[in-house]
């Protein structure tokens, strides 16, 4: 046998032949497949982010199946992806169910969704164990969507966001127009903002126009990078709007199901794989940057206050009561979230030490 024969090809092929009569997949394995998928960023740690679950996909096949990223707006623009991921236009996406919420205010509740006391991990946790996949599935199914998607990467909550002065209190925030997306624009509305749901790289010129008068994007490498620095010095961090979210590698169906199974499984472990290094990741990313904003480019850094953070939760009930009216679908979500939440965070809020207070002994 030479060096150059791969030897796991060698012993695949060995067992397909002896499977004789055996069923095959549609795509044989080792005939090299590319999937075309379109990332929803054109830049900064989010298409790096893209490329790292990518270059896991391809480093795992072994030149099985490869995945080329291709930046925002390439074949597509970004509303339109699913459809075309679903058309079969794209083979794959990266993005955040998010922007697809005009289908069904229900996709917000995978990831954008009310906060019962958890972070992203345990939403995660439950699309992997508490039935969210399976009910992302049925949602699929009664949109007739022809996709398969995984989802992964747990983001820190995402910052109240960038205002012309500091926020002590909603009252303040009532009136202003506002950039988010999501179920996000509901609550806020409800809080008496306006809301503008603009992509990420318009928000600092509608910021610095003024069509906008504060903005959120998602974390404060990105919002260094968009340079919101130059348009705003306070910066308010933590809030409930969009505490929780993580992204969605969406893949048309037909396509997947063609593939070997042994490279379907390859494009969902790598996106369970994606997690951590997401997380650590960016974790570190998001502080340093956040050090850089305050420190070098005299931005001010607040933790938005309790009382705001409060208001927040009162409008979510208002919002998630109102959709739940209308969508039995959405409110069977929520009641499944609900469960999932109040068990496991039973654990965890009795379980984990005040990490603050060791935090302030050791650092004030």
């Amino acid at each position: 046998m030479t060096k150059s024969l791969n030897r796991r090809k060698f012993l695949r092929g060995t067992a397909l032949a002896g499977a004789g009569a055996l069923a095959t997949p549609a795509l044989a394995a080792g005939e090299g497949v590319t999937l075309k998928m379109q990332a929803a960023w054109g830049g900064g740690i989010f298409l790096e982010n893209a490329q790292s679950y990518v270059n896991r996909v391809n480093e795992m096949s072994g030149g099985d199946l490869k995945i080329d990223l291709l930046p925002v707006n390439s074949v597509v623009k970004t509303s339109q992806m699913q459809d075309a991921v679903h058309r079969g236009v794209l083979d794959a996406a990266h993005y955040v169910p998010a922007y697809w919420y005009s289908k069904s205010k229900t996709a917000s509740l995978f990831g954008t969704g009310p906060c019962f006391g958890w972070s992203s991990q345990e939403v995660l946790g439950w699309v992997y164990y508490g039935g969210g996949q399976e009910l992302f599935d049925e949602l699929m199914a009664s949109l007739q969507l022809n996709v398969v998607s995984f989802f992964n990467s747990p983001m820190p909550a995402q910052p109240l966001g960038w205002f012309k002065e500091e926020i002590k209190d909603a009252s303040q925030m009532k009136g202003l127009k506002y950039r988010t997306v999501g179920l996000a624009a509901d609550v806020l509305l409800e809080m008496g903002m306006s809301v503008v749901q603009l992509p990420g790289g318009e928000i600092q010129p509608a910021m610095k126009s003024g069509l906008i008068d504060a903005a959120e994007f998602n974390n404060p490498t990105s919002d260094r990078d968009f340079g919101m620095q130059d348009v705003s010095k306070h910066y308010h961090l933590a809030s409930f709007h969009q505490s929780q979210e993580f992204f969605e590698c969406t893949f048309n169906k037909e396509k997947f199901e063609s593939l070997p199974a042994e490279l379907q499984a390859i494009l969902k472990y790598a996106s369970e794989a994606e997690n951590s290094n997401f997380y650590w990741n960016n974790t570190k990313r998001y502080a340093d940057d956040l050090v850089t904003l305050r420190d070098e480019q005299g931005v001010n850094v607040y933790r938005t206050p309790d009382s705001v953070m409060a208001e927040q939760l009162k409008a979510w009930d208002i919002v998630v009561d109102r959709i739940s009216g209308e969508d039995a679908f959405f409110a069977k979500v929520i009641e499944s979230q609900k469960a999932y939440a109040k068990n496991v965070m039973n654990y965890l809020n009795l379980n984990q030490p005040d990490y603050k207070l060791a935090y302030k002994h050791y650092f004030g």
